[in-house]
């Protein structure tokens, strides 16, 4: 999930909240302005998503000094009732498997005491 592709039109997979916590996956540090030219988006989207997965108890910050640290809430179920069961963890785990089949940098890249294994992996 490295490098910013081409513009894209027409719909995609993934939306800018699944986007925007992976990159925050991948670099729990990441500024606002990293995660809108990875995301393609402007950094006031970015900021109205992450007030979203704040809200919606997705995701946490702390500050350090004049930066951001972001904490993923893992165990957290998707929001949509027909995705019911799967958590962000999986989302995120799905994720790092297709980055590391893809020869990519895994999304996940947390080796903090706090970070979760991927189901898989455990």
């Amino acid at each position: 999930m490295h490098g910013v592709p081409e513009s894209h039109t027409g719909w995609t997979f993934l939306t800018n909240h699944a986007r925007v916590l992976a990159a925050i996956a991948e670099d729990r540090t990441t500024r606002i302005r990293d995660i809108a030219a990875r995301c393609q988006l402007t950094e006031r989207a970015v900021q109205k998503i992450i007030s979203d997965l704040e809200e919606g108890g997705y995701l946490t910050h702390t500050r350090q000094g004049r930066s951001n640290e972001y904490r993923i809430e893992e165990g957290t179920i998707l929001r949509h009732p027909a995705d019911s069961g799967p958590t962000v963890e999986d989302l995120l785990a799905l994720l790092a498997q297709h980055d590391a089949e893809h020869g990519r940098q895994p999304a996940v890249a947390d080796e903090t005491p706090n970070a979760r294994t991927p189901k898989a992996d455990r």
